[in-house]
């Protein structure tokens, strides 16, 4: 059994690490470490987990990680994983990191977008962690730059088509609305109830960190400069996350041809369910899943090609990838520990 430790594990993405790997039928969680909740049972902090898991909370200790665990997953904020993944390396433990700081291959790019990088040197080596598409090369990683879930839910439809030249770059549009999970657990004014409750806003309009991700990306899917527009929205549930994207397709490109691209590029992958035509994507049918639903317009009068992409945030969006990467990682089978069927209600 592979020991697997989770630094962070009482923010939201830690917790349903520890939900998915608690069931993993080929790991063991061995270590928890959090900073607000050290010394305390873990499931007296989530007590949903109560006879689930027995593991009580630690305060981060590189050393003491690398003695109980064989991989690590960091939720945590960034700026502080790039602190700690060279420390992790040099003992042999690989990571997965949910944060942005392995994100970006380029130094320059993520310092345009969050701050300057102190572990540079690990940028090169570390793999992108959309699992669908970069799956050959997260096999070899000792580290992942696991993606943002606004990422995951555009990026996965929108490269097999730039890939395939079947859009014109110039037109990409991505509407994004995400639950209020995805802000985090740590208290904040625009994330209370009152402020939250029957309402929805845009926010970070033209400014969103994950809009330098996405570019980055897509550039280098399409092997020339790509910039989409992003509008993120913050709606009023706990989880979930539902991206509209707008583009033109290339001349003579009609709505078969989207189809037929995206079902071959995906027909091996699990997780990925091409929705038939006339049905749209619902957040509520890829809840608590690592599913990402993916359906397909054309707008006759418009020629206007319309995607719509449902994800959990927290799941496909966060820790359910993480765990499909560590499988990947670790030659097993992709769907371990990942395959609980979404909530029909």
């Amino acid at each position: 059994m592979t020991r697997v430790g989770i630094a962070g594990a009482t923010g939201y993405a830690g917790a349903e690490l520890v939900r998915i790997l608690s069931g993993h039928p080929r790991v063991e969680l061995s270590i928890l470490t959090s900073r607000q909740f050290a010394g305390l049972k873990f499931d007296d902090v989530y007590p949903a987990m109560a006879g689930r898991v027995n593991l009580t909370c630690e305060e981060l200790v590189v050393e003491q990680v690398c003695d109980k665990a064989d991989i690590v997953f960091l939720a945590l904020p960034h700026q502080l994983p790039m602190t700690l993944v060279p420390k992790f390396i040099k003992r042999n433990v690989r990571v997965v990191d949910l944060s942005a700081d392995f994100r970006f291959n380029d130094a320059a790019v993520y310092a345009s977008a969050y701050q300057a990088h102190t572990a540079e040197d690990l940028l090169e080596s570390a793999v992108y962690g959309l699992s669908e598409i970069y799956f050959e090369a997260i096999r070899s990683a000792s580290l992942i730059g696991n993606p943002g879930c606004y990422p995951t839910s555009a990026l996965l439809p929108l490269i097999p088509l730039v890939k395939a030249g079947l859009l014109d770059l110039d037109t990409l549009i991505v509407d994004s609305k995400s639950g209020v999970s995805g802000a985090g657990r740590s208290l904040s004014l625009t994330s209370h109830f009152c402020e939250v409750n029957e309402s929805v806003k845009a926010y970070k309009v033209a400014s969103h960190r994950h809009n330098a991700e996405m570019d980055a990306i897509l550039s280098r899917e399409a092997k020339q400069a790509v910039q989409l527009t992003f509008v993120p929205h913050l709606i009023p549930m706990s989880r979930g996350m539902l991206t509209t994207i707008y583009a033109t397709p290339g001349r003579g490109v009609e709505a078969e041809d989207i189809r037929h691209c995206l079902t071959v590029a995906y027909s091996d992958h699990p997780f990925i369910r091409i929705c038939a035509q006339g049905r749209v994507p619902d957040t509520l049918h890829v809840k608590g899943s690592n599913y990402c639903d993916i359906g397909i317009e054309l707008d006759k009068r418009t020629h206007r090609l319309i995607l719509i992409c449902a994800i959990d945030n927290l799941v496909k969006g966060a820790a359910g990838q993480a765990v499909q990467n560590m499988n990947i990682m670790l030659g097993i089978e992709e769907t371990a520990g990942l395959i609980p069927m979404p909530y029909p209600l």
